[in-house]
């Protein structure tokens, strides 16, 4: 079994606060056709999530491109998948997700994948699940995604749909990384269920090069070892 986040963010250097280095990158799916990635990188970002797929049903079009362009140019990268917790189960989604770009490698450039679980944008907030029944969906997706690359996945979400839809559980801040959306010239202070803190802010849904902008919690020496989850 691979590190935990807390053993990550240790091994890393990482400080259980927002630290003072930072590294700049951006999300994208194919919302955003094209982007110039060379550009992005030479204005600092120096990595780079990117959609893959949606529920069970659904696969970027645009995400090899995307994952190769941003390869060439020399970036750390990722892929996500949007959760849609009322349809598949967290397993089948996961399985999904891994048959269609969401893998890992230890080759130092791969982060683990990413779960975006948020809003619903077809319905209901909570996808229709108890906060009970929403922490098994989310448990069951995490575990499977373990199970077959020997390391977690990243959560993304906000702190609000976090306390709304899960009750604000506990139980994934050692062993998921989390990406945290909260759209602020300063860096949250409120920090969900039972995580230390935020490995990537979200800190806006505009970014000069397209798509959404991340910053990690740490320098990109740190963010090396994340890839690597050394």
């Amino acid at each position: 079994m691979k590190l935990s986040n807390l053993a990550l963010t240790a091994a890393a250097g990482l400080s259980l606060e927002a630290s003072a280095a930072t590294v700049q990158g951006f999300d994208i799916s194919n919302h955003q056709a094209t982007v110039d990635f060379k550009a992005a990188y030479n204005d600092g970002a120096r990595f780079v999530m990117i959609k893959a797929t949606e529920g069970t049903g659904f696969t970027d079009k645009v995400f090899s491109s995307h994952y190769q362009g941003a390869t060439n140019a020399g970036m750390i990268r990722g892929g996500y998948h949007f959760a849609l917790p009322d349809g598949a189960s967290g397993a089948e989604q996961a399985k999904y997700f891994l048959a269609h770009g969401g893998g890992w490698s230890n080759d130092g450039i791969t982060l683990p994948g990413m779960l975006d679980i948020e809003y619903n944008p077809y319905g209901d907030t909570c996808y229709g699940l108890s906060a009970e029944a929403m922490v098994a969906w989310i448990s069951d997706f995490v575990n499977e995604y373990q199970k077959a690359t020997g390391v977690y996945p990243m959560i993304y979400s906000t702190a609000d749909w976090w306390k709304t839809c899960t009750g604000n559980a506990g139980g994934f801040g050692n062993i998921c990384p989390l990406v945290l959306a909260a759209y602020s010239s300063s860096p949250p202070s409120t920090i969900p269920g039972d995580w230390a803190t935020y490995t990537i802010w979200q800190n806006s849904d505009s970014y000069a090069h397209g798509g959404d902008s991340d910053i990690f919690n740490g320098s990109y020496e740190q963010l090396q070892k994340i890839a690597k989850a050394a």
